[in-house]
């Protein structure tokens, strides 16, 4: 299939060819969900922990006698249900992650970018031309292409004038072509992304 590629002033500058099995599938919602899935687990950190009344610092000597007192019996004061007790089938570290098959997360990514075509939501840009560090220059782009929201800029290289550009607008993500995710595809509103990058995504992603 063709795409239309545009140039920095928002006009159309030639056509590129790319794979229908990358940006021309039917979206497969179930992929989308279980690598999202897969990705947010595999993020969490684990570390989280509490403490079994076995592991309180304490504890050791009965609080009062048996009988005699009139409240309630107590062999430590460690328990549970004291205050500065332990913790009764608490958090313990733990490993989240799990993973899915090659297939199934390309087939996800593969879902978004479709989609994401099909919405006019996916716009190729020639190059993003940043010779010098210049928020202004991208804000222009981004008015003469009357986008806004959530912006997601896909390179083949991360360019350090590029970066230093975005980094002061709100909303806005960098990241390298190949190594975005389907989380960070499918939570963009749009995404740009230049010819380099583009030929990667296609090149990664096709079925050979």
């Amino acid at each position: 299939m063709e795409i239309q590629v545009l140039d920095t002033k928002g006009k159309k500058s030639s056509i590129i060819e790319v794979d229908d099995s990358v940006f021309g599938v039917k979206p497969n919602k179930d992929a989308v969900y279980r690598a999202v899935l897969s990705e947010m687990a595999n993020s969490r950190q684990g570390t989280h922990s509490s403490k079994s009344r076995g592991m309180v610092r304490g504890g050791g000597r009965k609080p009062w006698k048996q009988k005699g007192r009139g409240v309630a019996r107590a062999g430590t004061n460690r328990s549970p249900i004291w205050r500065g007790g332990g913790t009764i089938f608490g958090p313990e570290p733990h490993k989240y992650e799990y993973n899915l098959p090659k297939k199934i997360k390309r087939l996800a990514r593969r879902s978004v970018l479709s989609q994401k075509l099909n919405d006019e939501k996916l716009i190729i840009l020639d190059d993003f031309d940043i010779n010098e560090v210049k928020t202004k220059k991208i804000c222009q782009l981004l008015q003469k292409l009357n986008i806004d929201g959530k912006i997601l800029f896909l390179t083949s290289e991360i360019n350090e004038n590029l970066f230093l550009s975005l980094r002061n607008i709100p909303n806005i993500a960098l990241l390298k072509a190949i190594s975005a995710s389907t989380y960070d595809l499918i939570d963009s509103d749009f995404i740009l992304i230049d010819k380099k990058g583009l030929e990667l995504l296609n090149e990664g992603l096709a079925i050979k």
